[in-house]
């Protein structure tokens, strides 16, 4: 049965995308529960990072195209099926207030790239394999997939991986900015990555994410929303921060 495993080790949420037999294909009920998840874990100020990864030694091989006859037989169906559907995962991903990695092992194509891409960081192993084949389909990336890719990688190599529809290894990924890193162990590398985010103030990151996602648009922050990237001064964690290097000691933050 496919299903989207959550588990937590201590501060760090591991989201698993499991579809045995498919290489994780993520299919209708997997999408609709990655929004369900994240929704969950954005609400949980507990955590400090989550993890993604895939089950088995792999991390997606994309949509399950089986479906597509019965969910996207039609131009109605094929719209709610790429918009309320898969968009609004990855946008559910994307706009998680933590920090999120992607932890790619093997096959990371089609939509499964899409979540990747979605993630705030990923590391990927040397045997992992990329790729958008779309053209074989007949059809273009959605606009609310493609927006992640294109905010990642630009639009050269975006209309690179999508006209030539070729898979290819980590790295010509890292060259082209897919990847932050190549890991020969990428659950201890991503679990050590999370670890560092874990040590650091939340406020701080959860902040970073918010000014670097808007900075990155055409529109101008709202004056709101300057005061609030520097109301982090008056925090519990910024004066435990400062207190904390004065001392030589290690910061103990609260989120507050």
């Amino acid at each position: 049965m496919s299903d989207i495993h959550v588990n937590c080790d201590g501060q760090v949420a591991k989201v698993c995308l499991s579809n045995p037999g498919k290489l994780n294909a993520v299919d209708i009920g997997m999408w609709r529960r990655l929004r369900e998840v994240f929704g969950e874990l954005a609400a949980d100020d507990a955590l400090r990072c989550v993890v993604v990864h895939g089950e088995d030694g792999n991390f997606a091989a994309g949509a399950d195209i089986e479906e597509f006859a019965a969910s996207r037989g039609t131009l109605e169906q094929g719209v709610e099926y790429h918009t309320e559907l898969i968009g609004k995962a990855l946008q559910m991903i994307a706009e998680c207030p933590h920090p999120t990695i992607a932890a790619i092992e093997g096959v990371c194509v089609g939509g499964g790239l899409e979540i990747a891409s979605a993630c705030d960081m990923r590391i990927a192993s040397p045997q992992s394999r990329f790729g958008i084949p779309i053209n074989r389909l007949g059809f273009a990336l959605a606009p609310g997939e493609m927006q992640h890719l294109l905010n990642l990688i630009g639009k050269a190599a975006t209309l690179e991986i999508l006209l030539e529809g070729r898979v290819f290894g980590a790295v010509e990924a890292q060259e082209k900015g897919l990847i932050n890193r190549i890991a020969d162990d990428v659950p201890s590398a991503a679990m050590e990555a999370a670890r560092r985010i874990a040590q650091g103030a939340p406020l701080a990151a959860r902040m970073n994410k918010m000014l670097a996602r808007r900075l990155s648009s055409a529109v101008p922050l709202t004056e709101q929303e300057m005061q609030a990237a520097f109301a982090l001064l008056e925090s519990q964690d910024y004066r435990e921060g400062i207190a904390s290097f004065l001392e030589k000691r290690k910061p103990v933050f609260k989120g507050q």
